[in-house]
């Protein structure tokens, strides 16, 4: 062989073993994004257990509420939709956009159930209805926590999908961007 084909040669082979390590590397970040929607999807599915036990209750003490209940109960349908959807795919940035605004409507029509739970006395007093929203409180922190892993998650495989010359392959891989919660 000639000085030139070994050169072509070593080129060719560094060239293969970068795509190889680009790829690899970015598999891993998207692993890591997958791993970190545990932490989301978990708080999500005790959440919906929570509302779904806590909802008839709240129905029942206040027939002239029946509007708030059932929009946080539609909402709850939103949310659980789009996490099924995530949980098919979490690197799917439509996906994540979806469950962003289902919870956005969760969050909204929460605020009025527990302005109304906190003016009610008596159901204040069940200790019930007391034990599942201070659990509550406690998933959507867990909640919070869970959405900044997997945001940090994402960041980081969205960056080294962005940087030169990695994102020269990114497009040849089939890789889209992961999108935040």
């Amino acid at each position: 062989m000639t000085t030139r084909e070994l050169t072509l040669l070593a080129i060719g082979a560094i060239l293969i073993f970068w795509m190889v390590g680009a790829y690899n590397r970015i598999v891993a970040l998207r692993n890591k994004v997958v791993q970190a929607w545990a932490q989301v999807d978990e708080p999500l599915r005790r959440r919906k257990d929570l509302l779904a036990a806590l909802m008839p209750v709240l129905a029942e003490a206040w027939p002239a509420e029946q509007g708030a209940v059932e929009a946080v109960t539609a909402a709850q349908l939103q949310v659980t939709l789009a996490a099924d959807a995530m949980r098919a795919k979490p690197v799917l940035a439509t996906a994540a956009e979806r469950l962003v605004q289902a919870d956005r409507h969760l969050a909204a029509a929460l605020v009025r159930v527990r302005a109304l739970a906190d003016q009610d006395t008596e159901l204040k007093a069940r200790d019930d209805v007391r034990g599942w929203l201070a659990e509550l409180r406690e998933v959507e922190q867990r909640l919070a926590f869970g959405r900044q892993l997997f945001n940090d998650a994402v960041q980081a495989c969205n960056e080294a999908a962005h940087q030169w010359p990695t994102r020269l392959l990114v497009k040849l891989y089939g890789f889209e961007d992961t999108g935040p919660l």
